[in-house]
């Protein structure tokens, strides 16, 4: 995995994934046209009722909106393993835009996105609403600043979430062939990094991370490469079903002095994620 570079030369907290469609096996079983377009018409009521809702209930209101999404697109949401006390960092593998929707679904989080995300139709204007905390990768300065966000909302006894990784990668699970046929240089560039910025949040807070492995049992949901959010959407509402997985691991309660990246390779550790570099970029 690399990162890009400004004109001068400053690293951008960028990474890239190297994943494509390649990673989308196919072979699913789909809905007739019609159901899959009811979907999309109930995804669309469920997104501007919450940018009604969310903002006058907030609380138990995001979470519902959350879980009304996935049952608007057919998608069925298991949780495995203890729940995050409030506080906690919370911390997993990306492979979809699902993710952020399954994490806000199974607990109450604040959730750190890309800044790109505030344009995505409905969704950016509901993860403004519901307290995302945006990074904006192509401003490094910024990760500082965003980094004291995060910080603040673990010493308020808000749990935030986060994708380490930067990005999506390919999906992982048994009977992938993608994951079975690469190169083991390919393979490494479709695992990724946890990338150990953000985890200085919980060492200063004083705060568990807890690290969750998400699955889906298809690769369709994978949204990687050059795929844009209204495809993986339609994709999505295509299929007859689709099962996301959160397996939550126990807490990690770093010491007052941790180093944030020896506690980023333990947390990807943790979600079954060896890293295949240990020297961390901050």
């Amino acid at each position: 995995m690399s990162t890009a570079r400004s004109s001068a030369g400053m690293t951008i907290w960028r990474p890239v994934s190297g994943c494509g469609s390649e990673c989308r096996t196919g072979g699913d079983d789909l809905v007739s046209p019609g159901r899959a377009a009811l979907r999309l018409m109930m995804l669309a009521g469920v997104l501007i009722a919450g940018l009604i809702v969310v903002p006058i209930s907030r609380g138990a209101a995001v979470r519902t909106v959350a879980r009304a999404l996935l049952a608007a697109l057919g998608v069925r949401l298991i949780w495995r393993g203890p729940a995050p006390r409030p506080g906690s960092l919370v911390v997993a593998n990306h492979v979809s835009w699902l993710d952020a929707v399954a994490l806000i679904a199974s607990s109450p989080v604040r959730l750190v996105a890309k800044c790109e995300v505030r344009g995505w139709p409905g969704i950016g204007a509901l993860a403004g609403i519901t307290g995302a905390i945006f990074v904006d990768r192509a401003r490094p300065k910024t990760l500082i600043r965003t980094v004291g966000e995060v910080t603040a909302a673990l010493r308020a006894g808000r749990s935030v979430a986060v994708f380490p990784e930067g990005t999506t990668f390919c999906p992982t699970y048994p009977g992938c062939a993608a994951s079975s046929t690469w190169s083991a240089g390919r393979r490494e560039s479709g695992r990724g990094r946890f990338r150990p910025a953000m985890f200085q949040a919980a060492v200063d807070a004083g705060a568990p991370v807890v690290p969750i492995a998400i699955t889906y049992d298809s690769t369709a949901a994978a949204f990687i490469g050059d795929d844009s959010l209204w495809a993986s959407v339609r994709r999505v509402a295509g299929l007859r079903r689709l099962a996301v997985t959160l397996v939550g691991a126990p807490a990690l309660y770093p010491a007052p002095e941790a180093d944030r990246r020896m506690l980023a390779r333990t947390a990807q550790a943790s979600v079954g994620l060896t890293p295949s570099v240990l020297g961390l970029a901050a």
